[in-house]
């Protein structure tokens, strides 16, 4: 598709997405023209059928809403750029995917992941993820003129390219203190670089699937499946479970809309069912 060059850079120049996001959205929208030998002449049923294909081949529900999102902001942007004349996905719907509430750890829980032995990176990891509510694209991002110890806030780029200043707390001003002895051993402009002495090689940038590993193993240790945004959900689900207001926990998260935020608020009261009924077994 000749004009799939010209929607990748409006993403990037105009909507301002993450790198990641818009490689996910070439794979998706590649996929679907090379399903169809890159025929531009593509009908509303044609749609139809790549999306029962996808049903046929057990694609996850998550994953073909995905798909379906990629390909309808594809024809939408071509459409209204005149590059086409009607658009076949106009009508067609959105998968109706059932709400899950993110996976959420304990404070006890959290206290045993920050109880073993970690080094000074992987302590300050786990700080920012757990104690700022990051996502691990924003961590591995983080440079270093992004914090200020003194001022005790850090600054983030988020979704969208969207900037948000996050209060850190104590115990990340003290992981931040140990750790820039070992960071000092590279010139890098990024915070979270590794070490002979951390990760056993030449140094180099932290990447998304370090974390992912590292989290991973993590979860191990306390008999969990988790992962970096098991953090963040329990990030904000701690701060709601304390009085925090919906309106901050959301300027905190970076997110654009408050009923994604609201979320949170299902996965308390759940919790404290959970907990009523424990009590009275």
């Amino acid at each position: 598709m000749q004009e799939l060059p010209l929607y990748l850079e409006y993403l990037e120049l105009e909507r301002g997405l993450a790198k990641n996001t818009i490689e996910a959205y070439e794979r998706d929208i590649c996929a679907f023209f090379d399903y169809f030998n890159n025929s531009e002449d593509i009908s509303r049923s044609g749609l139809n059928s790549y999306i029962y294909y996808l049903k046929e081949n057990k694609y996850a529900p998550s994953s073909i809403s995905r798909k379906i999102a990629a390909i309808k902001g594809f024809y939408k942007w071509a459409c209204a750029n005149d590059l086409i004349k009607t658009n076949p996905s106009e009508f067609v719907e959105q998968l109706k995917l059932p709400k899950r509430l993110p996976k959420v750890l304990t404070i006890d829980e959290i206290n045993k992941l920050f109880e073993n032995e970690l080094t000074p990176d992987e302590r300050l990891i786990l700080e920012l993820l757990y104690g700022c509510g990051l996502r691990v694209s924003e961590l591995v991002e983080l440079n270093i003129n992004d914090i200020n110890v003194n001022a005790k806030f850090l600054r983030c780029i988020g979704k969208g390219s969207k900037e948000r200043i996050i209060p850190i707390n104590k115990n990340t001003i003290k992981a931040l203190k140990d750790y820039e002895p070992h960071r000092s051993l590279i010139i890098e402009q990024y915070l979270i670089v590794t070490n002979k002495l951390m990760m056993h090689d030449s140094g180099r940038l932290y990447t998304r699937q370090d974390v992912w590993r590292f989290i991973k193993k993590m979860g191990k240790k306390i008999n969990k499946i988790i992962s970096p945004h098991t953090l963040r959900h329990s990030f904000a689900t701690h701060l709601l479970e304390n009085g925090a207001d919906l309106r901050v926990v959301q300027e905190l998260l970076g997110h654009s809309d408050v009923s994604t935020t609201q979320l949170y608020t299902h996965i308390s009261k759940k919790r404290l069912k959970e907990v009523y009924s424990d009590i009275w077994k």
